[in-house]
């Protein structure tokens, strides 16, 4: 095991003292109709650094207000373009106020005062260029895993992903937790059941009781809107309930204690274990919480994650947009078939050719390669997906984050 107190690699430094592991220009969207010409920018810039992420919707909301404050102020990112149609709802000056305070480069282009669809591709790209050439020079600095937060999902489950991958990916967890990172969990409408067995690591009753009370709204939610997390994959995949799913995908939040409760777009005060509670508050307004993995993904790099370990069974190819995605697979056969999009084949343990424990060592190897710069298979393959929608959260209570 290495010394824990000694760096290992150089991360990028930021003016508020945290340290990224990627060097990002986003490229923002702030209204649909700014999307096209967004992406076209991006585009431009297909192998290099330059991600495009967005939110669609034309009337304001205080969550997405939060989550893009955050995404562009995310210690992976260097510096942000905002592109805007101009009349959309959304406080574009608020945000670029908000990412020039970080320290970041940041510009504004409105489509409707720049001449159009051509002109402010061809403006954007202008910018971008030169955001590049500002950013490449940021100080570096020292950086270790206690440095780090990693997020987990899992998505396109089946029987194996509860065997294999999951359990592979808490043990990583644990020791990650153990040298000071901050992990993050969610999926909290994929923990219906297990919200007992959750409060019992919590390390205040009080946050226990927070824990439980998270579970029992998110199933309040699903029985409103009358069906939950749990599609028809999952069935053919093997899986038979919600209870079942969720029992799989509780084991990936390993064994540490449960150090508290954040909220997207919450950043985890110090190391320790968290639960991101992402079904929404309040009645019930926005539909379905989370209409896809990379929905929560993108909730947790609001909480600062650097990268995400993704768990599939049946064969989920995405990555994501700002920080990377490892993919770890826990089927044998999804894996030899989707090899070239998978970074762990945790499949092994099913097959007996790998102990739980080597194939969460290789986890964590891969988490350090990772942060030192090694490219994830969907970042080499280009993938960087995005979902951002309308949500309303409350602010977390003081039992969320108990003082150790």
């Amino acid at each position: 095991m290495p010394d824990i107190a000694k760096p290992n690699w150089q991360g990028y430094l930021r003016a508020d003292g945290r340290k990224g592991i990627r060097n990002t220009v986003a490229v923002a969207y702030l209204v649909e109709c700014a999307h096209f010409v967004a992406d076209e920018i991006v585009r431009n810039f297909r192998g290099q650094d330059v991600h495009l992420i967005g939110f669609p919707g034309c009337f304001p909301n205080d969550y997405a207000q939060r989550i893009m404050e955050q995404l562009g102020t995310h210690p992976n990112v260097g510096a942000v373009l905002l592109v805007s149609l101009g009349c959309e709802s959304f406080n574009r000056s608020k945000l670029a106020e908000v990412i020039a305070a970080s320290g970041r480069p940041v510009e504004t282009l409105v489509i409707q005062k720049s001449g159009g669809s051509a002109a402010t591709i061809a403006k954007g790209m202008d910018a971008v260029q030169g955001m590049l050439a500002q950013i490449a020079d940021v100080p570096r600095a020292p950086m270790g895993v206690s440095d780090l937060i990693v997020a987990t999902v899992c998505g396109g489950s089946d029987g194996t992903s509860g065997i294999s991958g999951n359990p592979a990916a808490g043990r990583a967890f644990d020791r990650l937790v153990a040298e000071g990172a901050a992990c993050i969990f969610e999926e909290t409408g994929e923990l219906i059941g297990c919200e007992h067995i959750m409060a019992e690591r919590a390390i205040t009753p009080e946050l226990g009781t927070e824990l439980t009370a998270c579970v029992e709204k998110a199933a309040r939610y699903y029985s409103t809107l009358g069906y939950g997390s749990f599609a028809a994959g999952n069935a053919t995949g093997g899986l038979s309930t919600i209870e079942e799913k969720s029992l799989g995908a509780y084991v990936k939040s390993g064994d540490a204690p449960i150090s508290g409760i954040i909220k997207p777009g919450d950043v985890p005060p110090r190391g320790g274990l968290y639960l991101m509670d992402v079904v929404p508050d309040g009645e019930v307004r926005f539909g379905f919480p989370n209409i896809s993995d990379n929905a929560e993904i993108v909730e947790m790099i609001a909480s600062g994650a650097h990268m995400t370990l993704f768990i599939t069974g049946r064969g989920s190819v995405v990555g994501s947009a700002i920080s990377p995605v490892i993919k770890i697979c826990a089927n044998p056969d999804t894996y030899r078939a989707l090899e070239g999009d998978m970074d762990v084949n945790a499949g092994a343990i099913i097959e007996g050719t790998r102990s739980l424990d080597q194939v969460a060592d290789e986890i964590y190897d891969q988490v350090r390669a990772t942060a030192a710069g090694s490219a994830t298979a969907s970042e080499s393959l280009g993938h960087q997906e995005f979902i951002l929608t309308y949500k309303r959260f409350d602010p977390i209570g003081p039992a969320c984050l108990p003082v150790p």
